[in-house]
C-alpha cells in the first residue's frame, strides 16, 4: 500500500510538471489516453504564483451563453455558469491564482477548465477587485474574464469535488456569494448589453 501511494504521487507530481507543456499540444495529437490524463488533473501548489504589491493576483471567467439563439437578440436570454465553492457553501465562479508561466487569459481559461469543465472564447477582462481572503490575511487583486463557452466537457479535473449550473443573471445574483463577483457580474451584464445595442 506504502509504494502504491509513493507511486501515485510521483504520478501526480509529474503530471503537474507535463501539463504546461501539454496543453499547448492539439488534442488529436495526444492519444485519447493521455488527453484523458491531462483533463483529470489539476495544478497544484502555490510556486509560481504571482504576487504584485503585496497582492495575491488572482484571475477566473465568467462563463457564459445565450439559451435560445446563437445570435441574441435580449441579454434577458444570457446564462452564466456557476460552480459550487469547495467548502460546499454557496455558490461561484471559477477563479484561481495566475501563475509566473502563463498569462492573465491562459490562467483565467485553465482555472475555468479545471473548476468548471468548459472551454470557450474570453473576452474584455473585468476589473480589478480588491478583497482579502477569509482563510487568512492575504490580500488578493482579482481580475474576471466573460468567457463565451464553446464546449462543456464531461470530465475535468475537480468534478468530483464541485457541482455546476446553469442560472439566469438574478438567479446568478441571489446565489453567488462573493460581492466582488456579483459586481464583475453586473459588468458583464452591462458589457453584453452594449454589444447587443451595437449589433441591432
Amino acid at each position: 500500500m506504502r509504494c502504491f501511494s509513493f507511486y501515485l504521487t510521483n504520478l501526480t507530481n509529474l503530471l503537474n510538471f507535463l501539463f504546461p507543456f501539454l496543453i499547448k499540444i492539439p488534442s488529436k495529437c495526444l492519444p485519447v489516453q493521455i488527453e484523458n490524463m491531462v483533463a483529470l488533473v489539476s495544478r497544484t501548489g502555490r510556486h509560481l504564483q504571482r504576487y504584485e504589491k503585496g497582492y495575491r493576483l488572482v484571475v477566473g471567467c465568467i462563463p457564459f451563453r445565450y439559451k435560445k439563439s446563437q445570435e441574441p437578440t435580449s441579454v434577458e436570454d444570457l446564462e452564466v455558469l456557476v460552480i459550487s465553492a469547495q467548502n460546499g457553501q454557496g455558490m461561484l465562479f471559477p477563479k484561481g491564482g495566475w501563475e509566473n508561466d502563463e498569462c492573465m487569459e491562459e490562467a483565467a481559461k485553465r482555472e475555468t477548465e479545471e473548476e468548471a469543465g468548459v472551454i470557450g472564447v474570453v473576452q474584455d477582462k473585468l476589473g480589478p477587485w480588491h478583497y482579502k481572503s477569509k482563510r487568512s490575511c492575504i490580500m488578493h487583486e482579482s481580475y474576471m474574464f466573460p468567457l463565451l463557452v464553446q464546449k462543456e466537457l464531461d470530465c475535468w479535473p475537480e468534478k468530483n469535488i464541485r457541482k455546476r449550473r446553469w442560472v439566469s443573471i438574478n438567479e446568478a445574483r441571489e446565489v453567488c456569494h462573493n460581492w466582488w463577483m456579483r459586481e464583475a457580474l453586473e459588468e458583464l451584464f452591462r458589457q453584453q448589453s452594449r454589444n447587443l445595442r451595437a449589433q441591432s
